[in-house]
C-alpha cells in the first residue's frame, strides 16, 4: 500500500505496533493487557464505531459542498450531480454516494483553526484541542476503555495503522494496527493473529504451556512493575485470540461471500471497509481506517478525479450499503472526516491549500438520521453561513453520544480530564 506523505512532511505514522515476538504473541499479549473493561451508558443506540480519516485534508467544494453558482476561481473544474435526496448536490465524481444518501448525514460548515497536519490530525482524531501539557485519547482508545471485548477478540483494530495514540490512557488502549490493508480474494494476514512461517496450533499449545512454566517460576519477582501487571490474564487473552477461528476468520476477507463482496473494488481503500465490516460482525467493537492522498496543492483535478474521489466513492458507498444489508447500521457509529478543508479559492498551481475554517464531515448509523445536511457554509465556501458552525469538539461529543458514551465523563489523568473538553451535542444529526 503507498504511504502518503503531507505536505508538512507528517507521514502516517505508527504509533503503537502490536506484532509477534518469537511467533507466538508475546507483544500481542502485551497490548492486551492493555485494554481493560469500564462502564458504558447503555443509552446509545451504536454498539461500535467506525473511524474513517481521510489523511491529508480533502477538499470540500469539490466533495459534499459544491458551490455550483460560485466564481469559477472557486468553484473548481468539477460539476454537480442530484442525489437519492432531494436538494441535496455533490460532486459529479461521487456517483455511488449519490444512491446512498439516505444513509448518512452530511455537516457543512464544520470550523476550526488548527491548519497543520499534525495538530489538525490530533484534533479531529480527539475532539479536544491539542495541548502541551496533556495528549487525549483517540476515540477507540475511549471505546476499548468503555466498552471492552470479547475474550478473542481485540477492542480496537486500525487499518493500516493509527494517526493518533490513546493518548493520556496509556499504551493499554492502544489499537492493535494491522500495518497492510487486504487484496481482493487473497487470504489477509495480520501480524500476530495469523499463523504464518510453519506455525502451528499444535505449537502455539505447547509453547504456551512453556510460557505458563516460566510464568509460574517466576511469579512475585516483579509484582510491583505496572507494565508487567495482568501478564497471565492478557496473556491467555493473546493465547485465545491466536487460536481462535473467529478471529482468524474475522481478518480474513477472502472468507466473505462471493455475492456481498463483489460490490467492493479492489482498491486498498474499498478491502479496508470490507474488512472493516467483518470486524464489526465478529463483535470488534471499534475498527480506525486510514485513507490517504488528499494532501492536493498542486494539480488537484486530476488526482480527485483519477484516484481519491473514485475510491472514496466506491468505498464509502459499498461500506454504508453493506453495514445495511448485514443488519450493522442501526448499531454500528460511523464518522468520517479529514483534518481540515481546503481553500475555497484555487490556488496558482491549480490546486487548494489548508483550511481548517470550513469543512465537511460525514456520520451515520446508530441513531444518526440520514437523508440530510445539517449546517450551512457561505455562498463561496469560505466560513459557516451563521458565522459558528459546528466545531470538532461537538462532532466528538456526538459521536460519544451515538455510542452511549457520556463525554463529560471524568478520568483521572494525575487531575481529572473530561473525554471531551469542550463541545455540545449537535441534536440535528439526531432528530
Amino acid at each position: 500500500m503507498a504511504i502518503h506523505k503531507t505536505c508538512d512532511g507528517v507521514k502516517r505514522r505508527d504509533f503503537i505496533k502490536a506484532g509477534v515476538m518469537g511467533g507466538i504473541g508475546l507483544n500481542l499479549a502485551s497490548y492486551l493487557r492493555m485494554s481493560e473493561a469500564g462502564q458504558v451508558n447503555k443509552q446509545g443506540k451504536a454498539k461500535a464505531g467506525i473511524f474513517i480519516n481521510l489523511n491529508g485534508g480533502p477538499t470540500h467544494l469539490d466533495t459534499f459542498d459544491p458551490k455550483p453558482d460560485a466564481p469559477d476561481e472557486y468553484r473548481g473544474e468539477f460539476k454537480t450531480i442530484k442525489t437519492a435526496t432531494p436538494g441535496i448536490l455533490l460532486s459529479e465524481h461521487l456517483p455511488k454516494l449519490a444512491k446512498q444518501t439516505d444513509k448518512f448525514c452530511i455537516m457543512r460548515g464544520v470550523s476550526h483553526t488548527l491548519g497543520a497536519h499534525r495538530l489538525g490530525t490530533e484534533y479531529i482524531n480527539t475532539g479536544s484541542k491539542p495541548l502541551a501539557s496533556l495528549q487525549y485519547p483517540t476515540y477507540g482508545s475511549v471505546v476499548s476503555k468503555e466498552f471492552g471485548s470479547r475474550p478473542d477478540l481485540p477492542p480496537f483494530v486500525a487499518i493500516p495503522r493509527a494517526q493518533h495514540s490513546a493518548g493520556f490512557l496509556g499504551v493499554k488502549y492502544a489499537p492493535l494496527n494491522t500495518n497492510a490493508t487486504p487484496t481482493a480474494g487473497a487470504k489477509f494476514s495480520v501480524r500476530g493473529i495469523s499463523m504464518t512461517g510453519g506455525l502451528t496450533l499444535e505449537k502455539v499449545e505447547r509453547r504456551q504451556s512453556l510460557l505458563s512454566d516460566l510464568d509460574k517460576t517466576f511469579q512475585g519477582f516483579e509484582s510491583d512493575d505496572q507494565l508487567l501487571d495482568g501478564l497471565d490474564k492478557f496473556g491467555d487473552q493473546a493465547h485465545a485470540i491466536i487460536t481462535s477461528k473467529n478471529s482468524r476468520n474475522a481478518f480474513d476477507v477472502s472468507q466473505e461471500s462471493p455475492a456481498f463482496a463483489k460490490v467492493f473494488e479492489q482498491d486498498s481503500f474499498s478491502m479496508s471497509c470490507l474488512l472493516a465490516i467483518r470486524l464489526v460482525e465478529a463483535g470488534v467493537k471499534f475498527v480506525t481506517i486510514t485513507n490517504g492522498g488528499w494532501d492536493t496543492h498542486n494539480d488537484a483535478w486530476a488526482r480527485l478525479k483519477d484516484r481519491q474521489l473514485p475510491q472514496l466513492d466506491n468505498g464509502l458507498a459499498a461500506l454504508f450499503n453493506g453495514l445495511h444489508t448485514k443488519g450493522l447500521l442501526d448499531e454500528t457509529g460511523v464518522f468520517v472526516s479529514g483534518e481540515f478543508g481546503r481553500t475555497p479559492k484555487v490556488n496558482d498551481r491549480g490546486g487548494r491549500d489548508h483550511y481548517p475554517r470550513c469543512m465537511f464531515m460525514l456520520m451515520a448509523g446508530g441513531g444518526v438520521k440520514g437523508g440530510q445536511v445539517i449546517g450551512e457554509s457561505d455562498d463561496k465556501g469560505t466560513l459557516p453561513a451563521d458565522g459558528v458552525g459546528f466545531s470538532p469538539d461537538d462532532a466528538a461529543a456526538s459521536f460519544y453520544h451515538n455510542l452511549g458514551i457520556d463525554f463529560t465523563k471524568e478520568y483521572d489523568a494525575g487531575r481529572p480530564i473530561t473525554i471531551v473538553r469542550n463541545g455540545d451535542v449537535i441534536p440535528e444529526l439526531f432528530g
